[in-house]
């Protein structure tokens, strides 16, 4: 069953692996090559093209306008690049609203909108390494996310199941299952089988009521 999905980025995020035909890669290519697979599927894709970037239009018109494509999406996926986040204050940085309106309910014309399924793709940086956010621990079958340098209320939304199930190894704690509201994958990993990591955040999403979610920036 297709998927209205809506991606949050940043735009000229440059530390990043080039992608063939994209001279200068930025994040924003690799929202293109994921809408095209998107259309290619049995999904909607509700964000913008490249050539409707909203970026000269007010900053109430570009709230307007992403208001309706969040409300009328089911999944929102957010791309973590090594330079997503500024030194700004992070609500005044889109990606972290784009995350709380994507999670808070919304009522229109009698119609409540319910909270968006959460997926974090990681792109690989410009070294084609996902080294700076994944670290994989061989030995004990896991891996470590780096969510630190993640914004606030994307992190809140990792490792925030209630009843979490956990094994140890090698004397650490190891969570087990999907432990995390937004759940993570890299980006080679998710365009090799894209249904698939999107049936994992609905799944997710579907049992919203075992994660203590945060929706507030901040």
């Amino acid at each position: 069953m297709g998927r209205k999905i809506f991606i949050t980025y940043k735009y000229a995020d440059t530390n990043v692996k080039a992608l063939p035909d994209y001279p200068n890669t930025k994040s924003r290519d690799y929202v293109t090559e994921l809408q095209t697979l998107i259309d290619e599927g049995d999904h909607i894709n509700k964000g913008e093209d490249d050539g409707q970037s909203l970026e000269d239009f007010e900053d109430d018109a570009i709230a307007s306008s992403l208001r309706d494509k969040i409300y009328d999406s089911s999944i929102t996926i957010v791309l973590i690049s090594p330079n997503m986040k500024t030194a700004d204050p992070e609500k005044d940085q889109w990606i972290p609203w784009e995350i709380s309106y994507s999670l808070k309910q919304h009522s229109r014309n009698g119609r409540t909108s319910l909270s968006n399924a959460l997926l974090a793709v990681v792109l690989p940086d410009m070294w084609g390494s996902y080294s700076y956010y994944i670290t994989e621990n061989p030995t004990c079958s896991s891996r470590t996310l780096n969510t630190d340098r993640l914004f606030s209320i994307l992190k809140k939304n990792m490792f925030n199941i209630k009843d979490p199930e956990t094994r140890q190894c090698n004397g650490n704690t190891i969570y087990t299952g999907y432990s995390s509201y937004a759940h993570s994958v890299s980006w080679e990993d998710f365009i090799g089988n894209l249904d698939h990591y999107l049936d994992i955040a609905t799944g997710i999403n579907g049992n919203i009521d075992n994660y203590n979610i945060v929706k507030s920036i901040g």
